[in-house]
């Protein structure tokens, strides 16, 4: 297993040394969908310009049959995490971008994080914050690593401190690359991790690959996870991009299968998923089964939030918004089928509202105008 209980704070170079630079200056990194952002896109990946006007107010979160549209012309978009007081913090996975979005929908570049890598579905992926640090999963050349920073400053004049590895030597890939990072109840990081295209590793509690780690806030491994001196909290999964907790702290997850079934998984401390042995439900001796599980081409589920006695879960091939009520998890209701496209992020803001990532420009969507865009609604 690569890491021992303090992950190697060498790899850090070639992952997340941190480039401060003022919005619009300094070259990011190539890729598809290396441009600016924070203004309406004409239609095609590349939308360009330096961020709406701020106005007076915030806008108020829409309903599900009229969302509103708190930002447009993001590229590549990942992950959203909404922060107190209002605004939200955005990473963009080809520009290695992580933007500072107001209550209002003004946009600002809040740094550009050196030594990404994009390619394919890699790049700068999963955001989180936790005691005054911002969190990240990137991809560099040599692999994925999660980092952090002190985030200082107030709304609008946020700033980033030195960077520091928590953990690296995640096996990456162009595609199964995993990204989501979250903290739960219990004040954890968890961070999903995909296969890197091994689909072998996801049964071998020796690699990074294939897992949900959970781990101190700064790289440690927790004493009382399942396996003695690992991170690994779960194994035998393909590509979980989604994570939450309920308000019973019991954790759900969300898994790109292959060419059968996607899955939304109750994530169990120990417990096998089944990749590749099992995909989807199989009621197989030791692997657990997910609670619910959709063809491909109608999900490819990503991120994940609860809020209003519901897990939400963004689709990307299935372009929707899925409603999976706690009360009745085996059920579900399918909202926007093919309204705002692709769908990769979703989450809770301190009020309660949802906040969604539209994924038009990411190499696999047909952008409309004004993608990408943040989508407000009150559940």
């Amino acid at each position: 297993m690569r890491g021992p209980r303090r992950a190697a704070v060498g790899a850090l170079a070639a992952v997340a040394a941190l480039a401060l630079v003022a919005c619009g200056i300094g070259s990011p990194p190539p890729g598809p969908d290396a441009t600016g952002a924070g203004t309406a896109a004409s239609e095609g990946p590349g939308p360009s310009g330096s961020g709406p006007a701020a106005t007076a107010a915030a806008v108020p979160p829409g309903t599900l049959d009229a969302p509103a549209v708190l930002a447009t012309g993001l590229s590549s978009p990942w992950s959203v995490v909404p922060m107190p007081g209002g605004g939200a913090l955005v990473s963009e996975r080809d520009t290695a971008r992580i933007l500072e979005v107001s209550p209002a929908g003004a946009v600002r570049e809040l740094a550009r994080i050196d030594g990404v890598a994009p390619r394919g579905e890699a790049g700068l992926l999963g955001l989180a914050i936790a005691d005054g640090h911002l969190y990240w999963y990137a991809t560099a050349r040599d692999g994925n690593a999660v980092s952090r920073a002190r985030l200082t400053g107030s709304p609008g004049a946020r700033e980033l401190g030195a960077p520091e590895a928590v953990i690296a030597g995640i096996p990456a890939t162009s595609f199964h690359d995993g990204g989501r990072i979250a903290f739960g109840p219990d004040g954890m990081l968890y961070v999903t991790t995909g296969d890197a295209g091994d689909p072998s590793a996801a049964q071998d509690r020796d690699s990074l690959a294939g897992k949900i780690l959970r781990l101190e806030p700064d790289g440690a491994i927790p004493a009382d996870n399942p396996f003695p001196g690992s991170p690994v909290y779960t194994l035998g999964h393909r590509n979980p991009q989604g994570l939450a907790w309920d308000d019973d702290g019991t954790m759900w997850a969300t898994e790109f299968g292959q060419d059968t079934w996607d899955e939304l998984n109750r994530i169990d401390a120990g417990a096998n998923y089944g990749w590749p042995e099992v995909e989807g439900a199989a009621g197989s001796t030791g692997f657990a089964d997910p609670v619910q599980q959709w063809r491909p081409a109608e999900a490819s589920p990503s991120g994940i939030a609860i809020a209003g006695g519901s897990i939400w879960i963004a689709h990307l091939r299935g372009a929707a918004l899925r409603e999976v009520p706690l009360a009745d998890p085996g059920t579900s209701t399918v909202h926007w089928q093919g309204r705002y496209g692709r769908l990769r992020d979703v989450a809770t803001a301190p009020d309660g509202s949802l906040w969604m990532l539209t994924s038009n420009t990411d190499g696999r969507g047909s952008p409309a105008e004004g993608d990408d865009r943040i989508l407000l609604v009150s559940p």
